[in-house]
């Protein structure tokens, strides 16, 4: 039975890589639907994303691949299939919300597998969904505390990426690093100018002419982490600082479903803090 993969490949750069790799496709008489390379020339890294068909085993094409490509390289022969999120959040509905509904329509091209949040604020908005809801109070607790109740919830699900859906809390590097290059964060692009309590205003007294948002990988440097996809839009006098949270809310919810289309199709390499997006 014929079926599709997408194959992606970084590693060390070297002549005649797209020569080696295409061969292999060639000899096993698959076709190529989609191909997408890129050198970065700084570190002398290649990447790679392509889409195949035709009829072969998933480990076997994945040895060849490695017979011909640097010891170094990272092969991922990936049948397309729905992937498993997980959703954190705290009191914010948008970013949630707009998730939700895209799940509900089909649009999202993943499985939900539960919402974990620190207020039980949103858990009648999750239930409307047929979704499991787990409510973990941070209250009383240490970081360290919470975060093991919240991770022994997370631990019953098999999932591929976690999702920050505005959860305001800071995460200890012994949680980021549990879940490394899975989980995806939304955040304004004030970052690191306006930090603290209400950013919007702090924006507007500052006289803002922009306002945006930011998607990213979590890493233990806060903020930091390799970006997915952004965008901005303008604003201008006329905006009160409620004005521009509701436009900033809207960007953050668009941003955020980008990401995650980017990410669920596996269209997404990590370059050191960077990414390359095919």
């Amino acid at each position: 039975m014929e079926k599709r993969a997408r194959v992606l490949i970084d590693c060390e750069d070297a002549k005649g890589l797209v020569y080696q790799i295409s061969k292999v496709f060639y000899d096993r008489s698959l076709n190529i639907d989609n191909n997408r390379e890129f050198v970065d020339k700084e570190y002398k890294r290649f990447f790679m994303r392509t889409v195949v068909s035709g009829h072969f085993d998933v480990e076997e094409l994945h040895d060849e691949l490695a017979s011909v490509v640097p010891d170094d390289a990272r092969i991922r022969v990936l049948e397309p299939s729905e992937k498993k999120i997980i959703l954190l959040a705290t009191k914010e509905s948008h970013a949630l919300g707009d998730i939700l509904v895209r799940h509900a329509d089909g649009e999202l091209d993943a499985t939900i597998e539960c919402v974990i949040a620190n207020h039980d604020t949103l858990e009648t908005l999750v239930k409307r969904f047929d979704i499991p809801f787990f409510y973990i109070s941070a209250e009383g607790l240490s970081r360290e505390e919470h975060e093991s109740k919240v991770m022994a919830c997370i631990d019953q699900f098999t999932f591929d990426y976690m999702v920050l859906a505005k959860y305001m809390r800071i995460l200890t590097p012994a949680f980021v690093e549990a879940y490394e290059k899975k989980i995806v964060n939304i955040h304004h692009s004030f970052l690191p100018a306006f930090i603290g309590a209400n950013p919007y205003k702090q924006a507007y007294e500052r006289g803002v002419k922009i306002i945006g948002a930011t998607a990213h990988f979590v890493t233990n440097d806060l903020d930091e982490g390799p970006i997915i996809a952004q965008d901005v839009i303008p604003v201008n006098h006329r905006f009160e600082w409620k004005d521009m949270q509701k436009a900033g809310r809207d960007v953050e919810k668009i941003v955020l479903s980008r990401a995650l289309a980017l990410v669920l199709h596996d269209r997404v390499f990590v370059n050191g803090n960077k990414t390359v997006i095919f």
